[in-house]
């Protein structure tokens, strides 16, 4: 019998090393998109794992349980099982392999990022637990804003080779 292996998005391709920027992948984390059916999902997320429901183009929660705004009909809970309750309110769908997740940390992170990405990432416009859904390079992406000088970005799973490229190459550019 054939045993199988979970390997993750950019198995292989990362860490990535530049002027002033690390880019890793974060260890594998449950990744759940909620997109609500009707009210009531706010109150079931704050019973079931403590959480506001984000405002849009933020963030809420901490390091292992977050939800993140993903769009104007859709939320990320990243860290936890969800709990059986939400599927009372929301579609409730396991996103977990389809993503692929880096982590970009360094005190030249959000200007590598200019490179890539038409958002102002300086953290006077784009502080902690903000978040955008926007273009990384040619690929849609969502970038969340998790330190002063960290970053997380998401692309689709099947882009996680030509995300590195990118990177590298924008790590490349930096003067």
């Amino acid at each position: 019998m054939v045993k199988l292996i979970a390997n993750s998005a950019a198995e292989g391709l990362l860490p990535l090393e530049g002027p002033g920027v690390t880019v890793a992948e974060p260890p594998m984390e449950r990744l759940t998109s909620l997109a609500p059916l009707h009210g009531g999902l706010e109150a079931a997320l704050e019973a079931a794992h403590g959480l506001a429901l984000p405002k849009p183009n933020r963030t809420t929660g901490k390091a292992g349980v977050r939800c993140v705004w993903f769009s104007a009909t859709h939320y990320m809970l990243i860290g936890p099982e969800p709990d059986a309750s939400l599927s009372a309110h929301a579609a409730v769908t396991d996103q977990s392999d389809a993503w692929c997740r880096v982590a970009l940390s360094g005190p030249r992170v959000a200007e590598m990022l200019s490179y890539l990405a038409p958002v102002d990432l300086r953290e006077e416009s784009f502080k902690r637990g903000h978040t955008a859904r926007t273009l990384v390079g040619h690929m849609s992406a969502s970038i969340i804003r998790t330190g002063a000088e960290s970053y997380e970005l998401f692309v689709f799973r099947s882009m996680a080779t030509t995300l590195v490229h990118e990177l590298e190459e924008a790590l490349i550019a930096l003067p």
